[in-house]
């Protein structure tokens, strides 16, 4: 009898069914409210959204044109200087090149600005190789900069390297002088073995990262005498070859700094321009597809309203 009275009074056991329906429930309770403020939050991040992808799109029009009007600069700089400095490096062209061991020294041709492509990580790309090679063979490696980017990629891998860092070269013209800066530092630095990284242009969406092998001092003073009188005696010299030498030579460097850099730059201008015109082509249509979220989850809300309307007067 008192058994029976205490199974009366305990509470009737919760079946798992029940707890997954009563779950279920709540859920359906609160999604229409849910709904209701994830479509307006949806909504303003859209319209938020929408309109930094409008400025960003006029952003890179607006460097588009930049970029084809200091192409069309660079471009004639190019045209006008190249002749200036390829006689001296047809001369040293020459003479013959062999690959001997011993230091070497990079000079990594590269730019003060990005958005540019991959025109400096090219570069940097090739000097981190070829530098991982020579120190493979046992030998020293040092690496002279010319542009601001090429400083920032390469710092924090072959920042013991650097020897020196020639930072925004663009701000001003780039004249033979300014060149000269950069090739007394490489003359003063006596290379055994000299190499210069930069892009060469071939059109407006073509180019080459070359490694070019500069000749040294030292490499023309252990050259075979017969090749150097093959490479030289076809031109006349007044006063003698082995008295100008000097001079020539550190015109030579000169030269190859000069046209490395007009090269480069103009490589970095039409790249710039190829960049920002995708970039300005991607943002429109990233546009396209946020304006019809937006107007997909609009038309989504203005349903649930009028389905809400017309449940409610239908009820009354």
């Amino acid at each position: 009898m008192l058994a029976a009275r205490v199974a009366a009074l305990r509470p009737a056991p919760v079946t798992r069914l029940g707890v997954q329906q009563g779950l279920a429930a709540f859920q359906r309770g609160l999604g229409a409210q849910d709904v209701q403020t994830r479509n307006a939050a949806t909504l303003k991040t859209l319209q938020i959204r929408m309109k930094a992808i409008n400025n960003m799109k006029k952003i890179t029009k607006a460097m588009k044109m930049v970029a084809t009007a200091k192409f069309k600069k660079d471009m004639k700089n190019m045209e006008n200087g190249m002749p200036f400095g390829k006689p001296v490096l047809d001369l040293m062209e020459r003479l013959p090149r062999q690959e001997k061991a011993g230091p070497i020294t990079y000079l990594a041709v590269t730019s003060d600005k990005g958005l540019c492509g991959g025109v400096n990580s090219a570069v940097a790309k090739q000097v981190r190789l070829g530098l991982a090679d020579e120190e493979a063979k046992g030998n020293a490696g040092k690496i002279f900069i010319l542009g601001g980017k090429g400083v920032s990629s390469m710092k924090l891998k072959l920042g013991d390297r650097f020897n020196y860092s020639f930072e925004e070269a663009s701000k001003m013209p780039w004249t033979f002088a300014t060149a000269s800066l950069v090739a007394e530092r490489l003359v003063a630095s006596r290379p055994a073995r000299l190499k210069i990284v930069s892009n060469n242009f071939k059109s407006m969406v073509a180019y080459d990262t070359t490694v070019k092998h500069t000749i040294t001092l030292e490499e023309a003073q252990t050259m075979d005498k017969a090749e150097w009188s093959k490479a030289m005696d076809v031109y006349s010299f007044e006063p003698s070859i082995y008295e100008v030498w000097a001079d020539l030579h550190e015109f030579y460097y000169g030269c190859a700094v000069y046209t490395a850099f007009l090269q480069s730059s103009t490589t970095e201008t039409a790249q710039r321009m190829s960049a920002m015109e995708n970039a300005s082509k991607n943002a429109g249509e990233m546009y396209e597809k946020v304006s019809l979220m937006f107007n997909r989850a609009r038309q989504a809300k203005i349903t649930t309203e009028l389905c809400e309307i017309i449940s409610g007067a239908s009820a009354v």
